[in-house]
């Protein structure tokens, strides 16, 4: 590994620990109270964390985004460490629910044809 390599290393995590900074503290400007109890109730045991968790990631598909919105929300307050462990445990089962649905229909059904209906179905 080449100093140079190293030096990107510790940029690109020196960009990504501000980035956190600057989003936890951008939550932590804009929540509200309507934020902090729709929060409170989507994990308010921890079954109804995990799927908050799993649909959440199944909307974005992925777990990475779903675990760094968590981790943020943890950081200004806004969860507690409990409560983020079951989004964070939804979010890694989510994540599968792509390989199911290739292991299950392989790649010999087109869906692209329902993509257009759900489109229309969204935006009305």
């Amino acid at each position: 590994m080449g100093i140079l390599q190293i030096f990107t290393l510790l940029g690109a995590l020196g960009m990504f620990l501000y980035g956190m900074n600057l989003m936890s503290s951008g939550l932590q400007k804009a929540s509200g109270n309507k934020l902090r109890s729709f929060l409170s109730a989507m994990t308010s045991n921890p079954f109804k964390g995990v799927m908050t968790g799993l649909g959440i990631t199944s909307i974005i598909q992925s777990s990475s985004a779903t675990t760094v919105m968590v981790v943020s929300f943890v950081n200004a307050g806004l969860l507690t460490l409990a409560q983020a462990i079951g989004v964070i445990m939804g979010a890694n089962i989510g994540t599968t629910v792509t390989a199911w649905l290739v292991s299950w229909l392989g790649f010999k059904a087109d869906i692209s044809i329902l993509a257009t209906y759900g489109i229309g179905f969204f935006i009305f």
